[in-house]
């Protein structure tokens, strides 16, 4: 599995109950700003064999992007029972529930040789 596949699964696997991210949002924190059709695709094939949370994936306009109505239905559904709030427009307020992950912990300096005493 290529990297980026695996952190695109890392980061919708985390995506807790009652918040959403968007396909954009999840490809750059997965190290390629513009990846989310990949985020899409990854989305769509590996959902059910890694039990991904799909529903808390949205549009960057906050919209539900699926086309079929069964679909769109059950994904709203799903964010509705969270305690997700989509508007009459069809959109979620992302400044309230977007999720925001915490940035990965930078590698750790290289020590400094100790000095040495006199």
């Amino acid at each position: 599995m290529q990297p980026f596949t695996t952190q695109v699964i890392h980061i919708i696997s985390s995506i807790p109950e009652g918040k959403v991210m968007t396909y954009g949002q999840i490809a750059k924190e997965a190290g390629s700003a513009r990846a989310a059709r990949q985020v899409v695709r990854i989305l769509h094939s590996m959902s059910r064999k890694y039990q991904l949370p799909w529903h808390r994936v949205v549009n960057s306009k906050g919209e539900i992007a699926l086309q079929d109505d069964e679909g769109a239905s059950l994904q709203r559904l799903l964010l509705e029972s969270e305690g997700v709030y989509i508007q009459m427009e069809g959109r979620i307020d992302l400044g309230q529930y977007q999720h925001q992950p915490q940035p990965l912990p930078s590698p750790e300096q290289p020590k400094q040789a100790e000095e040495e005493s006199f």
